[in-house]
């Protein structure tokens, strides 16, 4: 199964993560800028910390699961805190599969209606079904755990979320 990343030089902000801590971090930060209604896809080869990111996104919004884990198999997993999270990891699936069957309608229309956030690994089978959104490339970086998370969004990066690249 082929997944293209992105080239990371289509990405205008980037920051570097040290280790696994500081990406939990990251996306505890990013949680504070959620208000429902964002599709936020995450690329970046195997193991760069994707999922990690997640569940610092979950924890940042008050998520009381405890099993916060990539929906490899499962495809979706929804989480109550703060906000609604539909986690979603399309790894498994082609352009040619039906999005139809895991409900994308019904959760595009959650994120539509500013009920619920998407977090999406492995999103390229989506790509076809979006509109406006924002993205991270998780590259490796120099050291083992070191992580380079680039920013970009379609139509623009908003300035809050700029501004928190910046702080890390």
């Amino acid at each position: 199964m082929e997944h293209p990343l992105p080239d990371s030089g289509l990405f205008p902000l980037s920051r570097l993560s040290d280790g696994p801590e500081a990406t939990f971090r990251l996306g505890e930060r990013v949680s504070k800028l959620l208000r429902g209604g964002e599709i936020v896809l995450l690329w970046g080869p195997l193991g760069a910390g994707k999922t990690l990111f997640v569940q610092g996104v979950c924890r940042g919004l008050e998520v009381d699961d405890p099993e916060v884990n990539s929906p490899t198999f499962t495809l979706v997993n929804t989480y109550r805190g703060r906000l609604t999270v539909h986690h979603l990891d399309l790894y498994r699936l082609t352009e040619q599969d039906d999005l139809q069957d895991i409900g994308i309608e019904a959760l595009l229309d959650d994120a539509d209606a500013a009920e619920a956030v998407l977090l999406v690994e492995w999103p390229d089978p989506l790509l076809p079904w979006l509109g406006p959104r924002l993205e991270f490339m998780a590259s490796h970086g120099e050291g083992e755990d070191e992580r380079i998370w680039h920013l970009r969004g379609l139509p623009d990066v908003p300035e809050s979320w700029a501004a928190m690249m910046e702080e890390i």
